[in-house]
């Protein structure tokens, strides 16, 4: 029978390992990438219990590991090694029982299995199981202590505490990729309506108009000519709408990570495709956080595509500026309007775009126009690009 771990003592409260406990779990907090929170996890547990190896497993639902981040060892390394590990020995043990291990000689425990060759020796161990809500999603093996024989019952006790704060972050991030892969399939389909409710239905429609033309050729030639003709006028028309929706799908690719800078560049976009005068105005001098300034320029793009399909505007002008902690962008044009109350459907459903952008930093959305008095879109988002704390006086 395996005897049973001795159970981890309470933690001293020593400085020195709050601190670090404190600075492992701040170094994967806020990372939404998965990829690279799976790395910083086992990066800061093996610093934080001075381990010279680390790594963290994933299993499938019949216990298979499909992925097995390390620390410690180089690339060469785990290419000498070969395939993943299958989960038996001790990983298997710890994959089973889902529960802590802490082991002084990996060499003389009964559950050994044994490692492949090229595989670094390894001697004192200490196994700790990553759950959320009760459910296992990754396992955290340490070995060889450095500074000393074994891993203590502290070092199991800072690395169950830091696991719990792992797999907040590695659930995280699998929200936060889900939530990507969800507005792809959501941008999609707004591309496909769009094209159907206006290019599509156009083209159709020139079609249409051309079905008899060769039966006029021959018996009204004049009418024949007028068709031609008004279907070439269409098909510019249609080439137009091509091109201005081109413009409001086209990727905007920050270089300076400034906000001036990415309008500037929308303004020149808009002038290669559209015969209106655009100015952009920015009065803020200290740097926005990258995803902040995505956005602003996302919900720009946006509002000027809007503007080339639809206002009929000869002038359009962007500005932005920074006050208390605010970032307020504006993008007012001259032309035809709207009632906000009731947009026409033929293209304003973008605003709702426009409003899921802002309010999604925590900011604020507002749209001021009316029949023949052109259209003026205010956002206003936190500099930080988080909602603000509720005030809990």
């Amino acid at each position: 029978m395996i005897p049973e771990p001795d159970p981890p003592a309470p933690s001293p409260r020593l400085p020195a390992a709050v601190e670090a406990l404190d600075a492992a779990v701040r170094g994967i907090g806020g990372v939404l990438d998965l990829e690279q929170v799976l790395q910083l996890i086992v990066d800061r547990v093996r610093d934080l219990v001075t381990a010279q190896y680390a790594a963290l497993g994933i299993v499938d639902e019949e216990g298979q590991i499909t992925r097995f981040v390390t620390s410690g060892i180089t690339a060469a390394q785990r290419a000498a090694i070969g395939d993943l590990p299958r989960g038996r020995g001790l990983l298997g043990l710890i994959i089973r029982e889902n529960r802590s291990y802490r082991i002084a000689d990996i060499g003389s425990h009964p559950e050994r299995f044994g490692f492949p060759p090229n595989h670094p020796a390894m001697g004192s161990f200490l196994g700790v199981p990553i759950t959320v809500q009760g459910e296992p999603v990754g396992r955290l093996y340490l070995t060889n202590k450095l500074d000393a024989g074994e891993f203590s019952a502290q070092d199991q006790a800072l690395v169950e505490t830091f696991a719990l704060h792992a797999g907040i972050a590695m659930e995280n991030a699998r929200l936060h990729a889900q939530v990507q892969r969800l507005a792809i399939v959501e941008e999609r389909e707004r591309i496909s309506r769009d094209l159907h409710d206006s290019i599509i239905q156009s083209i159709y429609g020139v079609t249409l108009t051309l079905d008899d033309v060769p039966e006029l050729v021959a018996e009204d030639p004049a009418e024949a000519r007028e068709r031609v003709d008004r279907a070439i006028g269409a098909l510019q028309a249609v080439i137009r709408d091509i091109r201005n929706f081109i413009f409001g799908l086209r990727p905007l690719l920050l270089d300076s990570g400034d906000l001036l800078d990415g309008l500037r560049g929308l303004a020149a976009e808009l002038r290669r495709s559209a015969a209106m005068e655009i100015e952009a105005r920015a009065t803020i001098v200290e740097e926005l956080p990258l995803a902040v300034v995505a956005e602003l320029l996302a919900i720009t793009r946006e509002a000027l595509a809007n503007v080339m399909r639809h206002s009929g505007a000869s002038h359009v002008e962007m500005t932005a500026a920074l006050e208390d902690g605010t970032v307020r962008l504006e993008i007012a044009d001259d032309g035809s309007g709207f009632a906000p109350a009731n947009p026409r459907t033929d293209g304003h459903h973008g605003l709702a775009n426009m409003r899921h952008r802002a309010e999604g930093m925590g900011g604020t959305f507002t749209v001021e126009s009316g029949e023949g008095r052109g259209t003026r879109i205010i956002v206003t988002v936190p500099k930080s690009g988080r909602p603000r704390r509720a005030d809990r006086s």
